[in-house]
């Protein structure tokens, strides 16, 4: 038996020895970590990056068209209709007079909310998917504030005039 037992002693002590080694022994200095095409490492030791690393303004690979700053056109007369396409809502700035119905339509491949900002709006609408709609009828004037609640970064306002 003690043949058996030197050479499975032997094997742990080299195997103890090969982790200690692998583990930042002078001999063994540890690899410098280098980002890939495209990428950066700002923040973490070795990093070549300088600054804070600026947040994109939309998700990787989404495309926005509109603007939640647009400047408000004159009211619409009527009723209006609101397009939900390319992550926006257009137009993200819509005047209507007290009294008009304003119908969101998703026309994205995403599913979009139409929702007011802050607590107690009127705006509420379910999940909508590809083609599906959402109205609410408008009858005190003032400024509504709205968002997309999946895609935060979606807002537009709706101004309600006498």
């Amino acid at each position: 038996m003690s043949l058996h037992l030197r050479p499975l002693l032997g094997v742990a002590a080299l195997s103890t020895s090969l982790l200690l080694t692998a583990c930042g022994s002078p001999s063994h200095p540890a690899a410098a970590i280098s980002p890939g095409v495209s990428q950066s490492l700002a923040g973490t030791p070795g990093s070549t990056a300088t600054g804070p690393v600026p947040a994109p303004s939309t998700m990787p690979g989404m495309t926005m068209s509109g603007s939640a700053a647009a400047v408000p056109a004159a009211p619409v007369a009527g009723d209006a209709v609101v397009t939900i396409k390319g992550f926006a809502f257009s137009p993200a700035a819509l005047v209507v007079k007290a009294g008009a119905t304003v119908t969101w339509t998703n026309q994205d491949t995403d599913t979009h909310t139409v929702t007011s900002q802050g607590s107690g709006g009127p705006l509420t609408s379910a999940a909508l998917s590809t083609g599906q709609s959402y109205s609410y009828r408008f009858t005190t004037p003032g400024t509504y504030a709205y968002l997309c609640t999946i895609h935060p970064f979606m807002t537009a306002t709706v101004t309600v005039t006498k």
